[in-house]
């Protein structure tokens, strides 16, 4: 599991917001097959936190995929992040 807390600049609206939240999630979704949602702070105008999960048979995987998508958003994406929380488990 991920979890990123990012800022994001120079958003007038909450629509604009969303529409860059929504393309982030689809860009995640599509280039790693990630379960992604807006986990908190839907009504800030500048801050958003996303959530993301993934299912593997290999934690080395897992955590490689993770740190993707991390080097993804801060490459990709005109966001500053502020936290991020990389989390895995075996069973």
């Amino acid at each position: 599991m991920i979890q990123i807390l990012f800022e994001i600049p120079d958003v007038m609206s909450i629509k604009e917001k969303r529409r860059i939240i929504l393309s982030l999630k689809d860009k995640i979704r599509r280039r790693f097959q990630l379960n992604v949602a807006e986990v908190d702070l839907q009504n800030s105008l500048s801050f958003a936190q996303i959530g993301g999960a993934l299912v593997s048979n290999s934690k080395v995987h897992g955590e490689s995929v993770m740190n993707k998508v991390l080097l993804f958003v801060e490459d990709e994406v005109p966001v500053r992040i502020h936290d991020v929380k990389i989390h895995s488990e075996e069973f």
